[in-house]
């Protein structure tokens, strides 16, 4: 009787850890007065002084910068292959996981009676227009034109590049690195995010996230290194973005008749982006989004999400219309049957070098494409998960993942089959001669308008690109300002920080303005490339904790404990 007595204690004292309260009140230290009020010091601080010390090395040290962060990019790719590769297809895996088993996919990101705050319109507008709206603009003609003349199948001779054959092999490898992969990256950040400030009260942080694994330390210097690797990984993710952006956009006010000053010709006859046109683009780009920024998430960013996405239905009507519709529409339904049956095989595939020619171009393709890609929606994560998550409160997780996941996904996909299928069908006709192919990355889309319109409705279409293209550009570095303050801010987006609204927005200028200087566009993907390796293990451990949460909740709702920690639900 004794030993029954001892076991059953035993047994109720293991089931009371099993099932304890999770975590509801973590602590971090803000500023209480002075410049710093509201903000973590110990973040925002040591923030800046890392970006600032890349902003003046890439500036004053342009040589030294682009030699020492080459050599780590090399190291990087090479040593890091297969944990880049193995951890998207991971966050893939889980988060059709998380959709797919009933009792999480219903869990609600809030309380039971929480409703969205934004229209399903605008939820997708701003999700679509921050999260990779601008490489639209840039890759949905390049990167399809770039797989169709070389991809892994003309490497092992498969099929010939630039041949009718080579097509639906540019379309499976434009969409592996646009489609499901980089949308559930985000997708996973924001969950995290979302359901530790809507179900558990938790700062809307990087860190929050992190609390089932680490409890109460992630009060200390561990939480304060984990949001300043979140914070440097936004800074060179959106500097990623707004670099190619910068370059398309010198070359749109190019085309529109701005004049020649935007270039400069070096002795070989090569033309580059001159510092003045690099320098007037980053005033208009970042004076707006300034602007923007300071009006907040539901007025600025809503309005320019929403005028984002009328204006990029327009630009897709006209490809529908008058591009190459039969052809682009093929694209679209075969590419989507292609890459989804790839996915099974692509999503582990990771080539090395093995001292092969085929071998090393091979693992030298996938250095340059997928995993510069995966380095990229890593890096681009924090700052969309959180901005993800400030706009998705009262969404199901089901809801959620399906959302973030293939609505975005499935409009890139539009945006390659129409646009990039109409200049691959330019060319295989003869029609275009070369002229889309032989322009660079950020006049593809102004060669291929020249190409189809006349003078002065290709003026016009341009045009609308530019301001396309502008408000994009706008919409993400805002975005990306926003996010960032929220990060400093231990998660409150209640202070207005209008001084360090300004800072960064200032500082993502000078990033950009560095880098291109110091190693034009090749510069910021490197640095990118870098500043994503760590927060990365940050997110692998992200989809470990949001499992042992989710899971943990489960179990409380099953003996009927609380699950859900708010305002209206904490006694």
């Amino acid at each position: 009787m004794f030993q029954l007595c001892i076991i059953t204690v035993l047994f109720i004292k293991k089931s009371f850890v099993i099932i304890k309260p999770p975590l509801t009140d973590l602590f971090i230290r803000v500023a209480k007065s002075g410049f710093y009020r509201g903000f973590s010091k110990d973040v925002t601080i040591s923030a800046k002084i890392l970006v600032g010390a890349l902003i003046l090395w890439a500036i004053a040290f342009p040589d030294n910068a682009s030699l020492v962060l080459g050599k780590l990019n090399t190291f990087i790719l090479a040593g890091f292959n297969y944990w880049y590769v193995y951890a998207m297809a991971f966050f893939l895996i889980l988060s059709i996981c998380l959709a797919l088993i009933p009792k999480v996919g219903s869990l609600r990101l809030g309380c039971l009676q929480d409703r969205p705050e934004f229209s399903n319109f605008s939820w997708f507008s701003m999700m679509f227009g921050a999260g990779i709206g601008i490489g639209m603009l840039t890759f949905a003609t390049a990167e399809p034109m770039y797989h169709f003349a070389e991809n892994p199948s003309t490497i092992m001779g498969l099929t010939e590049g630039n041949t009718e054959e080579n097509v639906r092999e540019a379309y499976i490898w434009s969409f592996t690195h646009w489609g499901f992969a980089a949308w559930t990256a985000y997708a996973i950040v924001g969950l995290s995010l979302g359901f530790y400030s809507y179900r558990r009260s938790l700062p809307l942080t990087i860190r929050s996230s992190l609390t089932p694994l680490f409890g109460k330390k992630l009060s200390g210097p561990l939480g304060h290194a984990i949001d300043i690797v979140a914070v440097i990984a936004t800074v060179l993710g959106i500097s990623q973005t707004l670099g190619f952006g910068v370059e398309q956009f010198i070359s749109g006010l190019s085309k529109i008749g701005f004049g020649d000053w935007l270039y400069t010709m070096d002795a070989e006859g090569n033309q580059t982006s001159s510092k003045a046109g690099i320098l007037v683009a980053l005033v208009v780009i970042m004076g707006g989004s300034t602007l923007s920024a300071l009006s907040g998430v539901g007025k600025g960013i809503k309005w320019l999400s929403n005028i984002n996405m009328v204006l990029s239905m327009f630009v897709l009507c006209f490809f529908l219309l008058f591009g190459s519709t039969f052809f682009g529409l093929s694209s679209f339904f075969l590419g989507i049957a292609d890459y989804v049956a790839s996915i099974p095989e692509n999503i582990f595939r990771v080539w090395t070098k093995d001292g092969t020619e085929t071998g090393d171009a091979l693992a030298n393709w996938q250095g340059a494409w997928t995993i510069f890609y995966y380095a990229w929606w890593i890096a681009f994560a924090p700052f969309v998960g959180v901005f993800l998550a400030r706009i998705s409160k009262g969404r199901t997780v089901r809801e959620y993942i399906f959302g973030a996941m293939l609505g975005p996904a499935a409009m890139c996909f539009v945006w390659f089959a129409l646009v990039g299928g109409t200049a691959i069908d330019l060319e295989l006709s003869g029609v275009a001669n070369g002229a889309i192919a032989n322009a660079g990355q950020a006049e593809q889309l102004f060669a291929m308008l020249s190409v189809i319109l006349n003078e002065g409705l290709a003026f016009a279409m341009s045009v609308v690109i530019v301001i396309l293209l502008l408000t994009y550009l706008i919409t993400s570095a805002d975005s990306a300002v926003l996010i960032i303050n929220t990060i400093n801010a231990a998660g409150d987006e209640g202070p207005k920080a209008r001084p360090h609204i300004l800072f960064w927005g200032f500082a993502l200028a000078l990033v950009v303005g560095g880098l291109i200087i110091a190693g034009g566009l090749d510069a910021i993907r490197t640095a990118m490339v870098i500043g994503a390796l760590p927060f990365s293990l940050v997110m692998v451990m992200m989809g470990v904790s949001l499992v042992v949460a989710i899971f943990g909740d489960l179990r409380r709702k099953k003996h009927g404990l609380q699950t859900v920690y708010t305002d209206e639900t904490t006694p």
